[in-house]
């Protein structure tokens, strides 16, 4: 007695062949549909620098109609101011002094609201602006120094406007470590949405870096302390890993 077992293989292999065929349909179906899956993150990184040097900027000023007369003061004024300087242990080579900025007024009179009226009010013609800067890289007492200056300068009857300026390293020095820990940051927010979403985070599909910024204040009990920031936006594929497997597991 014979047995046909052909028409049995064939029907499972046709079975089996269907199946595998649905199988890698719906593969490449998914795939094509991960593509458009994705998540879009932020990271931050932020970095304290510290200036490498600072200044001491004073400036001052003197206006009338005799212009030889304030290029004279500003002169007086400027000799005294850094001979006093001097006198404090300031180095007369670390003493910057711009030139006079000296402005010609073309109107001598302008209009000013007195009394519920215009009054045509006489101005001075000309004005003369000197600045003097001092360079220091002691940076951590710039700012006591300053303030000490200030008040020092009023009673000597040599009032100048004071403030200070801080030099602080390239950003260019410390890019590309903000850079790499804000992408660091942004795929560890990636991952948390990722496992939120039953998914798994993917390759980046697309990563831009905005501008590396001070961030900081002048007015903080160290101004010579800022910090370098940084912000990376990344688009991530997600990958649907776990409901792949779950769906290989079925056809073995």
């Amino acid at each position: 007695m014979s047995y046909n077992s052909s028409p049995r293989f064939l029907s499972i292999s046709l079975i089996i062949g269907f199946s595998l065929l649905g199988f890698f349909i719906f593969k490449g179906l998914k795939t094509f549909s991960d593509k458009d899956r994705v998540v879009k993150v932020k990271g931050l990184a932020e970095m304290e620098i510290t200036a490498i040097s600072a200044q001491i900027n004073l400036s001052f000023a003197f206006s009338g109609d005799n212009l030889q007369k304030i290029i004279r003061d500003t002169e007086n004024k400027k000799v005294r101011i850094i001979n006093y300087l001097k006198s404090k242990g300031f180095e007369e080579t670390n003493i910057k002094v711009s030139s006079p900025e000296i402005t010609d007024r073309e109107k001598y009179y302008e209009d000013q609201w007195i009394n519920g009226k215009t009054v045509s009010v006489k101005i001075n013609r000309y004005s003369n602006e000197l600045s003097l800067t001092i360079q220091s890289e002691d940076v951590e007492t710039v700012e006591k120094k300053a303030n000490q200056l200030k008040s020092d300068l009023i009673k000597e009857g040599l009032t100048s406007r004071i403030y200070t300026h801080y030099a602080f390293p390239e950003l260019n020095s410390v890019k590309p470590k903000l850079i790499a820990e804000s992408t660091k940051n942004a795929r560890i927010a990636g991952e948390q949405f990722a496992n939120d979403s039953e998914a798994t985070l993917g390759k980046i599909k697309t990563a831009s870096q905005g501008q590396i910024s001070i961030a900081g204040s002048y007015d903080s009990p160290a101004p010579y302390i800022q910090k370098a920031r940084v912000v990376s936006t990344i688009v991530f594929f997600l990958d649907q890993t776990n409901f792949k497997n779950d769906l290989l597991n079925n056809f073995m």
